[in-house]
């Protein structure tokens, strides 16, 4: 079984890499905001209690986020591994995922990020969100607000998986299949 983290910047092309490369490897992609729309939208327990967070521009705590994560990847059992993509965000998070993983006898194998300079980011967002509908992607202020809460929270985690010796970095700039083939490139190699 094959579990990766696709890693990176708000805009660093993370669940577009993962939408493509899961199916190389045969993974499921589990993107939390796919999570969290499906729970809502079937009306399930978790999708109630999140959604009284959502509704008031709350973060939904990271039990709900958890338990809904377990819920998503025991409907996929058995299968050849995950991708996760937007999730952990912070360190507590990273240590929630590796225990609720350890408890389901699997672990994360890598954690791949694609590293794109702030600039380029802020480009692609703003051009995202002419069509994306986003409100969060048509203003630079909000884009830079992001990437400051990144740098804050989720930037952490570099050090947190280096330590596990689990992080790998690509550039994360170019055609969208040279991305592509730099990664698969990367997976293949840890993997062989």
């Amino acid at each position: 079984m094959l579990n990766i983290i696709i890693f990176g910047k708000p805009g660093s092309g993370k669940g577009t890499q993962a939408s493509l490369i899961k199916d190389n490897y045969n993974l499921v992609h589990i993107s939390t905001g796919d999570v969290f729309r499906k729970n809502t939208s079937q009306g399930t327990d978790l999708g109630k209690v999140a959604v009284q967070f959502m509704s008031k521009g709350e973060l939904v705590p990271d039990e709900i986020t958890i338990s809904m994560l377990k819920e998503e990847i025991k409907s996929f059992m058995p299968c050849n591994g995950f991708i996760f993509d937007g999730f952990p965000r912070t360190i507590i998070q990273a240590e929630s995922l590796d225990d609720l993983l350890k408890s389901m006898e699997l672990n994360i194998d890598m954690v791949v990020a694609l590293d794109v300079e702030n600039n380029k980011l802020i480009e692609r967002l703003l051009n995202r969100g002419k069509t994306s509908g986003r409100s969060d992607d048509k203003s630079e202020e909000k884009i830079n607000k992001r990437l400051e809460e990144y740098d804050k929270k989720t930037k952490p985690l570099i050090d947190f998986y280096k330590n596990q010796k689990k992080f790998i970095s690509i550039n994360g700039v170019g055609d969208l299949n040279d991305v592509t083939t730099r990664l698969i490139s990367i997976i293949d190699s840890k993997i062989s």
